[in-house]
């Protein structure tokens, strides 16, 4: 890797750190900073970042920063956020999400002749995961109800770990014949044992820390590494398996969390373990910074090399994934629920595509399918355009749509949006 792809990105750091507060409130996001500056330094451009050069940079910089965000949104979820959101996530990932899958699928049918069955299903699932962190205003804003933010959160820190198992396995059915592991196999190690794995790692090294806890032998400091290192041998025994590290560390995340919040109070009333979030607050950032440089690298050698070669169809099939397909299915998924047509396209359009897109069309890619080369460039487009489009939205439509529902609110004060108001909504996962 060149030393000056490195000074670039210690500068582009330096640069959004210094203007993260202000850049916040505009149309300008961070994953969009860092893409265009890997655009300029790509192929296109001044070609310090090359993947033929540095293959291993792309991957294992993907990859950590996935694994990372995965462990530490799978600890962070509580089944008390479930139920506050209340019918909002369960809607979202239990029938939007599969919907959006098979809708995907049915598109891309027409549109990306060429990928077998199994390729085009590859498509649409490495396309189903949303990304809060590229609209994070549509999150953020708290004009905007807490019920409406706290669902997309939710949905966003779900809805990757939901999808690997539909990832894993259309992966190994696209390479069946082709000298890949069959699905009977990929299911035994990628589903099974990792997430076996996962649950030991997850639940031992919670465990562990509730015991130091419990006789004060550990420091705050120190509480936080341990919480790094789990994810990262979660991930390892999984790939020494043979199985999936993302699985894995998803799986150990969820029992993290769970086996924390199992604590008893003392009898002076006060918690024996720290909050998982607490715990986890060095694992999120350092993969929000990972992410970051993901998509530094992503403009660089993915989406600048893929640019000189566009095709109508592959712009279409990225349009179409950003809108009919995410915006149908959610409509579907929130038939019944009360909501008014405003948040319903607002939680529709709000499906950015980002990391965990990237990183599982990277391993795609990798695997070296008949249709690879048409797979890694719808990737990149959906993901490149929805870096542009929803982070420039996000300020604007959130403070549109925050108007719309002070108006509402007015006029019907027991707005289904309003939900969680009576019960402390600001307590809820987006309103923080």
């Amino acid at each position: 890797m060149s030393p000056w792809a490195l000074v670039v990105a210690g500068g582009v750091i330096v640069g959004y750190g210094a203007l993260s507060r202000r850049l916040s409130t505009t149309v300008i996001s961070g994953p969009l900073v860092f893409m265009l500056c890997g655009l300029a330094i790509g192929p296109p451009g001044l070609d310090l970042l090359d993947r033929a050069r540095d293959p291993e940079v792309t991957r294992t910089l993907l990859e950590s920063a996935l694994v990372l965000l995965l462990f530490a949104d799978a600890a962070a979820i509580r089944a008390r956020d479930l139920r506050r959101e209340e019918f909002l996530p369960a809607r979202l990932l239990v029938v939007g999400l599969p919907a959006t899958m098979a809708l995907g699928w049915l598109v891309a049918w027409p549109l990306l002749p060429g990928l077998s069955v199994w390729e085009l299903a590859l498509v649409s699932i490495v396309l189903a995961p949303t990304d809060a962190a590229l609209g994070q205003q549509a999150v953020s804003n708290e004009r905007v109800p807490a019920l409406i933010r706290g669902g997309l959160s939710v949905e966003s820190g779900l809805n990757d770990g939901l999808a690997l198992p539909f990832f894993v396995l259309a992966l190994a059915a696209a390479g069946e014949g082709h000298g890949h592991p069959g699905v009977g196999e990929t299911f035994l190690r990628a589903l099974l044992l990792s997430s076996a794995i996962g649950l030991a790692a997850g639940w031992t090294g919670a465990s562990l820390l509730r015991w130091s806890v419990s006789r004060a032998w550990s420091s705050a400091n120190w509480r936080q590494f341990l919480a790094l290192a789990v994810p990262a041998v979660a991930y390892a025994l999984c790939v020494a398996g043979e199985g999936s590290g993302f699985i894995g560390a998803w799986v150990a995340g969820l029992a993290f969390g769970i086996c924390l919040r199992r604590v008893p109070a003392d009898r002076g009333g006060r918690a024996q373990a720290p909050d998982p979030a607490q715990v986890t607050g060095f694992t999120e950032r350092l993969g929000l910074l990972l992410a970051s440089l993901s998509f530094l690298v992503f403009g660089a050698v993915i989406l600048g090399p893929t640019l000189q070669h566009l095709t109508p169809r592959t712009v279409g099939y990225a349009v179409i994934s950003l809108t009919v397909v995410r915006m149908l299915p959610v409509a579907l998924a929130l038939i019944g629920t009360g909501l008014r047509p405003a948040s319903v396209a607002y939680l529709g359009w709000f499906g950015p595509r980002g990391l965990a897109s990237l990183v599982f069309g990277l391993i795609a890619f990798e695997e070296h399918l008949p249709g690879t080369v048409l797979l890694g460039d719808v990737i990149a487009v959906t993901v490149g355009l929805s870096v542009c489009l929803h982070g420039a939205s996000a300020p604007f439509l959130g403070d549109r749509y925050g108007d719309w529902f002070t108006r509402a609110l007015r006029a019907e004060p027991g707005l289904r949006e309003n939900a969680l108001a009576a019960d402390g909504g600001e307590d809820a996962p987006g309103a923080r």
